[in-house]
């Protein structure tokens, strides 16, 4: 495996490039040292990248090194020096696994690290997901970043390298109180210590927690985020037609706990290109539980919801939204045929990817009429009989007086019965005898 170090000359990557670097035949690793120049700090960060070099050309170590401009990148984005600094890292990671290659790099984040994130996190406000802190490991499409010391101390490290003789480099920026998570470190979590000296251990432990609980959200969410988030508005006969709009059918939505309330709606958000805080999802819940039709709200980032008697509507840009192309694939996934499902007759089926639920009913005593319709998705060359008209029609055709395009084409769903189309979204068909058909929206209403 070739392994890239993390390399700032540090006490925490000094340490994981002598303790890799140490066991790399054993572990049949190839090890490489990687430091990025910030731009910042002068003459002691160019010391910091001679110390580097230095390091592993003495452990006969490859070295990669790069410099950037932290303080105008920042500027230029809008971002803090911090925020710009971790972006150009991770970016030049990236690049680094790619052309290099490397398989993965590791950067030296320990147990203090973590602690500190996680209190900085909460101070924030963040939801439980940003208390889940540093992940062990992180993929990106060029390779995976891991964090192998997030179970060791500082003091640990430092030890470790005493005993080595191996000395290290001190950021003077880590004592500089103007930075966030320096006060954290310096002031807080020492006055927190005071209270209990496990503290730093169990914000850590608390992140392992958020992790596995968010693991299991993220896919339990994204099952009922299929069943319950409604894609563009209904349309007349059934199913939806795509636009900008995500909608939650509000009596669906009450009926389940409150957790899982608050994370369908951000999930929803989500989708939409925005990140709603406490307030504005709370505003969202009351809106959708308890709200009166036409009552609106707008909230930050472009977000707004409308209140209908069935449903909470939300819109974002502007822009049209896909959830899905089909059950098994997410948006931007490249588009894929559609499932089809069977509906026996008499019967009912509900198709998700089609936001509807069919019925079809039997008018008795005409027992010929039942059997398995198919619902799926409209194919060239398929024809109905529209009420009144004088002959077949292509879909194709339909469609097109319809004005219905793009996606909301493709996904146009019809039910088919031993090779008659007997039912079409939006459109009157000539009734097969002895068979009636509703389709209900998911959102409600026929």
């Amino acid at each position: 495996m070739r392994l890239g170090i993390g390399l700032s000359g540090g006490a925490d990557s000094v340490a994981l490039l002598r303790a890799l670097a140490e066991r790399s035949g054993e572990l049949g690793l190839v090890v490489h040292a990687a430091h990025l120049h910030h731009g910042l700090r002068g003459a002691e960060a160019d010391a910091d990248l001679e110390f580097a070099r230095s390091l592993a050309a003495e452990l006969g170590i490859r070295f990669h090194e790069a410099r950037v401009d932290a303080a105008a990148e920042a500027q230029q984005h809008g971002e803090t020096v911090e925020e710009a600094a971790r972006r150009l890292r991770y970016g030049w990671f990236r690049i680094l696994m790619s052309e290099t290659p490397l398989d993965a790099i590791a950067t030296a984040h320990t147990l203090d690290d973590q602690a500190e994130t996680v209190l900085a996190k909460f101070l924030r406000g963040a939801w439980t997901e940003g208390l889940s802190g540093v992940y062990p490991a992180v993929e990106f499409a060029e390779g995976r970043i891991v964090r192998p010391l997030l179970q060791t101390t500082r003091p640990e490290v430092e030890a470790y390298l005493k005993q080595l003789g191996q000395s290290w480099r001190e950021d003077s920026s880590n004592r500089q109180l103007t930075f966030t998570r320096n006060r954290i470190r310096h002031e807080l979590l020492p006055l927190l210590e005071g209270w209990n000296p496990r503290l730093g251990q169990h914000l850590a432990q608390m992140a392992d927690l958020a992790r596995d609980e968010e693991a299991w959200w993220a896919a339990e969410i994204d099952r009922l985020a299929r069943q319950l988030l409604l894609p563009g508005r209904p349309v007349r006969g059934g199913g939806r037609a795509a636009g900008e709009v995500i909608a939650l059918d509000v009596t669906r939505l009450a009926a389940l706990a409150p957790a899982v309330q608050r994370r369908l709606l951000r999930h929803a958000a989500a989708v939409l290109g925005a990140r709603p805080d406490f307030a504005a999802t709370e505003a969202l819940r009351t809106l959708a539980l308890s709200g009166r039709s036409g009552q609106r709200c707008e909230l930050a980032q472009g977000l707004s919801a409308e209140r209908t008697q069935r449903e909470l509507r939300l819109a974002g840009t502007g822009k049209a939204v896909t959830l899905f192309e089909r059950p098994d694939q997410q948006p931007g996934q490249g588009a894929g045929p559609l499932p089809e499902f069977i509906l026996e007759i008499p019967g009912e089926v509900e198709a998700p990817v089609f936001a509807l639920r069919l019925r079809a009913e039997v008018e008795e005593p005409l027992a010929a009429a039942r059997g398995q319709a198919t619902l799926r998705s409209w194919k060239p060359g398929d024809r109905v009989r529209l009420r009144y008209s004088s002959g077949p029609k292509k879909i194709k055709e339909v469609l097109e007086r319809m004005k219905v395009t793009g996606e909301e084409r493709r996904v146009w769903p019809v039910l088919e019965l031993a090779g008659r189309i007997i039912w079409m979204q939006g459109v009157e068909l000539e009734p097969e005898p002895g068979i009636r058909v509703q389709a209900i929206g998911l959102g409600g209403g026929l």
